[in-house]
C-alpha cells in the first residue's frame, strides 16, 4: 500500500524512534523526520500525541486522508502489513507469536540498560547491571545459529534490539564488555546488529555527543565513559 507521504516525529535519543526509523529502512520507504525537544513539547505536537511522547507516524494517504500513529508497536506493526519488502515476523502463527513476545521482552530489557546508563550511584549501577545480564542470559539460551534472532532472517525483534545494545556499542570496553561476558551467542548477535546499515543509520552522526550531554545533564556515573574517537567524531 504506497503512500504520499510519511513523516516520522522524532527525539535524537530516543530508542522507541529507532525502532520505527529501522524499520522504515528495512522496507525501503522514503520518509520526512522531525525532531522535537522533549524538554519544550510544541502545541503542534501535544495536539497530536495523546501519550506526550515520540514517536509518532504521520501518514498521508494517496486518496489525501491523513492519520497520525502513536506507539511505536503500533506503527512498526503498520509499516511491517502496509509496506512492501519482507515481512519482519514469521509466516508461521506460533513462531510470530514468539518473536512478539521477545519484543516485548525487549522493552523490559531496554528499561534496564536505560536506567543503568542513567544511575548516580553504584548500587543502582550494579542492580541494573545485574538485571540486564540476567535478561541476556535468557536471550543466550534462545538463540541459536544467527546472525540475527530468528537466524538469516533479520525481523522485528532485531529492531527493538538494536537501539539497545547501541548504547554499550558506545560506552568505552572497560564499561560495556564485562557485561557481553561469557555470552558469545548475544554478543555476535550484537555485532550483527551494529552492521546493519538500517542500524547504522536509524541515529544521526551527533548521536554519541547527544548522548554523552544527556548522561552529563543526569549526573551519571557512566557521563565520561563514551568512547573518545566517537565524540571525536570518527566512524565506528
Amino acid at each position: 500500500m504506497p503512500h504520499a507521504q510519511l513523516t516520522l516525529i522524532s527525539h535524537p535519543l530516543c530508542p522507541f524512534v529507532q525502532r520505527a526509523a529501522i524499520v522504515l529502512m528495512e522496507k525501503h520507504v522514503p520518509f520526512d523526520r522531525i525532531n522535537i525537544d522533549l524538554a519544550a513539547r510544541p502545541d503542534w505536537f501535544l495536539a497530536l500525541s495523546p501519550s506526550g511522547k515520540v514517536p509518532l507516524l504521520g501518514v498521508v494517504l494517496e486518496d489525501s486522508t491523513h492519520a497520525t500513529l502513536f506507539e511505536s508497536t503500533a506503527i512498526c506493526e503498520y509499516l511491517n502489513e502496509t509496506q512492501d519488502g519482507a515481512s519482519l515476523y514469521s509466516d508461521d502463527a506460533l513462531s510470530r507469536a514468539q518473536q512478539r513476545a521477545w519484543a516485548e521482552f525487549g522493552v523490559a530489557a531496554l528499561s534496564d540498560a536505560w536506567q543503568f546508563l542513567n544511575a548516580k550511584d553504584l548500587e543502582m549501577a550494579d542492580s541494573k547491571k545485574t538485571a540486564f545480564r540476567d535478561k541476556l542470559h535468557q536471550l543466550e539460551s534462545k538463540l541459536d545459529q544467527g546472525p540475527y534472532f530468528s537466524g538469516s532472517l533479520f525481523s522485528m525483534v532485531d529492531a527493538v534490539f538494536a537501539p539497545i545494545f547501541r548504547y554499550f556499542d558506545l560506552l568505552s570496553p572497560v564499561v560495556s564488555q564485562p557485561i557481553f561476558n561469557d555470552l558469545p551467542r548475544v554478543s555476535a548477535w550484537r555485532s550483527s546488529l551494529a552492521d546493519r546499515p538500517s542500524v547504522m543509520s536509524a541515529v544521526g552522526e551527533d548521536y554519541a555527543n547527544r548522548l554523552q550531554q544527556h548522561l552529563a545533564n543526569q549526573q551519571s556515573l557512566l557521563s565520561g565513559s563514551i568512547r573518545n574517537d566517537l565524540l571525536a567524531g570518527l566512524s565506528r
